[in-house]
Order: structure tokens, then C-alpha cells, then sequence
């Protein structure tokens, strides 16, 4: 296959939807010879907001090092080979299409077909081995106990800040929902945490123990360095990173922090542009915010960055978010609205949006697409928010790129 046609036999795997299970995965890195070697270390990581920044700094530092790291995270925003990297670099096409074309074979007599991410997986694992990847870091798809991230064998667990969110995969409760992530935890080995709400941490503690597992909360944010990415958190998951990557053994200097830290990026968070496509031109932001808990912070963050100047809100999201939740956070920042639809099947329509804002919400405008909303003069700076599919729709605008997004 080529490249073209390896992403559309991939594509074909999401009919069999999302399969939470450890079954699948064990079998399918047994038999495509993916299990990372003895010599690799492995840092897995779970949680509900701050994952993918943890795992940019994490392996932004270990590269400042000189260390050769593995970087399988999700979802893409534009290019599915964002989700794989190798030293920073993302995997190219010729070894995608390669991949996937033996894992075609592989898995053709399979009765129970691998899923988009389980495949993802498999790819990435084999990539890391084939590359030598000294270090690998995995970002958990979603919850922890079944994902199949978890069938990797790791050195390190590490657990972001938990709030409520995809409760109708990980369970109503926050205690059920950080039972799912904590079950990342490996018997004997090391784990690092956020600071969590009681809740929370109290189900983490009791996880930790039954498996013996040596357990530290990180609780003082990191300050004293410059950090590739903004926001007041982000100190607190640059401080998770360092702690993971102590554990695992890597040697780390002022120098090669305040490298690795400084030159950490990582797309959708809170990211910067100095204009947009169509008629923005007072500055554009980009945060995949899609909970309560992250558009708080990244409101937060909003106000530390721009003061009293509120923003122009471009706000797309899928159903089974919790939207009231996520606008009560964002609006009192928003001097308008404009509800887009969102590149997803389970998207939202913008008039069912308009209808859950209260009396008092700021001038509202829905839009059929998402550049008739760029199209709209802009005096102030714009703010694209709800979704990782809006975000990825916006970046494939300005690369003038093609956006296929991925439901795993």
C-alpha cells in the first residue's frame, strides 16, 4: 500500500469503534514483535488535562540530554504522523505505509479486528525498536486500566491533574475515573502525581499501595526556568517531567533543563499565531480545551496574557461534553461568540449550542463553517477553543492542507 491507501485501511478500523480491552493489543505487539527491548525505558502517562504538555516536556529535556526518545501520543491535529516521533522528528509516510501494509497481513485472519489506536500502537512500538529508542513515552488514548497503551510494560506511571470528563467510557464519578487511571500503576514501580482533588488522590493512594508501588505527589510547580509553554500549570506538569525523568535515570543539568524546557512546543496548547485566514488580524490563540477543568485554566491563562482585553471566541465541540460547564469558564473572557460546526461525526450543531447560553451571554453568531467565521472583521484577538478536531481544522487552514481527523 501506499501512503494514501495505508491511512484509509487504517481509517476503516474506526467502524469497529472504540474496544477498551487488554486482550487485543497484548496479542497484536506479541506478533508484530513490537514489545520495547530490555535496555528501553518506558514512562506511561494518564490523566485528564495536562498529558500531552507532560509528555512534550518530558521528551524535550530527555533529548537536551542526548537521549534518543520515542514520543506515541494522541489524537493528531493535522498529520497522522504527529503522533509518532522519533527525536522530535515525526515518522514519515514511506514508513507508515510500510507498517501498516504488514500489519494488514498480519491481522487479516483475525476475528476480532485491532481498533485505529491498538494498530497506532503497534506501529509506534515497532518504529521505537527498529529506531533504538532509549526512551519511550506513551500519552494513554483514554482511561488507563483498558487502554491499550497499558499493555506496554512500564518503568514509571505518571498521573496529570483527573477531573470529570469522557464519563460515559471511565464512569460517572471522579472516583471511578481515577480508578481508570490509576490502574496505569505497576506493581513495584515508581509513579508520580499531580496534585489531585481528594477524591481523586485518596483512590490513587489506595491503588499505589495495593500494588506496592513507591508513590510521590509532585506538589510544587517548577519555577526558575523559562517554559516553551504558557500558563501557570504548565509549571506544575514541567515539574511532574523531571521527577519522571530522575526516576527513570537520566542525568539532568541546569543546562540541559532550561534547554529542554525553553525549546518545548507542543501544538493546540494555548499556541500563539500572529494572525489567522480570513479577516484575523489582531492575533490568534489555539487551545484544545474540551472540560471544564482545562477552559478554567486556559481562561485563567487568557487573563495573565491579555489583562481586561477579552477575546473574539471561535467555539466548536462534540456531543457528551459537559458545555455548559466548558462555557461558564470561557465566557465572561468572550466579547463575542461564534459557534462553528466541528470536523467530527459526533459534532454539535452551532444553533443547539446557541441555545444552551444564558440571557446575559455576550453577541452570538452561528456560522455553517468554520471560515465564515473567520471571515468576520476581528478587532480583537481570537480564541479557537472546545475541540482537538476545531484546532486541527484551523492548523490544516493556515498549512492549506487537507484535515482528516481520527476519532481515537
Amino acid at each position: 500500500m501506499n501512503y494514501s491507501e495505508a491511512l484509509d485501511w487504517l481509517y476503516s478500523s474506526q467502524l469497529f469503534g472504540i474496544k477498551l480491552g487488554l486482550e487485543n493489543p497484548k496479542r497484536l505487539l506479541r506478533e508484530y514483535l513490537a514489545y520495547p527491548p530490555r535496555r528501553t525505558r518506558v514512562i506511561h502517562v494518564a490523566g485528564t488535562n495536562g498529558k500531552g504538555s507532560t509528555c512534550a516536556f518530558i521528551e524535550s529535556v530527555a533529548r537536551a540530554t542526548g537521549t534518543r526518545t520515542g514520543l506515541f501520543t494522541s489524537p493528531h491535529l493535522v498529520r497522522y504522523g504527529e503522533r509518532i516521533r522519533v527525536s522530535g522528528i515525526e515518522i514519515n509516510e514511506d514508513e507508515i505505509a510500510s507498517h501498516f501494509t504488514a500489519l494488514r497481513e498480519l491481522v487479516a485472519e483475525w476475528e476480532q479486528r485491532p481498533t485505529f489506536f491498538e494498530l497506532s500502537l503497534a506501529l509506534a512500538m515497532k518504529y521505537f525498536a527498529e529506531r533504538t529508542c532509549e526512551l519511550v513515552i506513551l500519552e494513554t488514548g483514554m482511561g488507563g486500566r483498558l487502554d491499550a497503551t497499558t499493555a506496554v510494560p512500564a518503568d514509571v506511571a505518571v498521573l496529570t491533574p483527573i477531573a470529570l470528563d469522557h464519563q460515559q467510557w471511565l464512569g460517572e464519578t471522579l472516583g471511578e475515573i481515577a480508578a481508570e487511571k490509576a490502574s496505569i500503576i505497576v506493581p513495584r514501580k515508581k509513579v508520580f502525581s499531580s496534585p489531585q482533588l481528594p477524591e481523586a488522590r485518596t483512590i490513587i493512594e489506595q491503588v499505589a499501595n495495593e500494588r506496592r508501588a513507591p508513590l510521590e505527589f509532585v506538589e510544587d510547580p517548577l519555577h526558575g526556568y523559562a517554559l516553551g509553554l504558557a500558563g501557570e500549570h504548565q509549571h506544575g506538569n514541567a515539574a511532574l517531567a523531571l521527577a519522571a525523568l530522575h526516576s527513570v535515570g537520566i542525568t539532568l543539568s541546569y543546562e540541559t533543563v532550561k534547554a529542554g524546557l525553553g525549546s518545548t512546543s507542543w501544538p493546540g496548547r494555548f499556541e500563539r499565531l500572529d494572525s489567522g485566514p480570513g479577516a484575523i488580524a489582531s492575533g490568534l490563540v489555539l487551545d484544545i480545551a474540551h472540560n471544564p477543568a482545562a477552559a478554567a485554566a486556559l481562561a485563567a491563562n487568557w487573563v495573565r496574557e491579555f489583562g481586561e482585553c477579552k477575546a473574539n471566541l471561535i467555539f466548536g465541540v462534540v456531543e457528551s461534553k459537559d458545555i455548559t460547564g466548558i462555557l461558564e469558564a470561557l465566557l465572561p473572557i468572550a466579547d463575542r461568540v461564534h459557534f462553528v460546526p466541528v470536523n467530527s461525526p459526533r459534532a454539535l450543531p452551532p444553533a443547539e449550542l446557541a441555545a444552551l447560553l444564558p440571557a446575559s451571554s455576550p453577541p452570538v453568531e452561528i456560522h455553517q463553517n468554520l471560515q465564515s467565521a473567520f471571515d468576520v472583521p476581528a478587532a480583537l484577538p481570537t480564541l479557537v477553543t472546545g475541540s482537538a478536531f476545531l484546532v486541527g481544522e484551523v492548523k490544516a487552514l493556515l498549512d492549506d492542507s487537507s484535515h482528516r481527523p481520527s476519532t481515537q
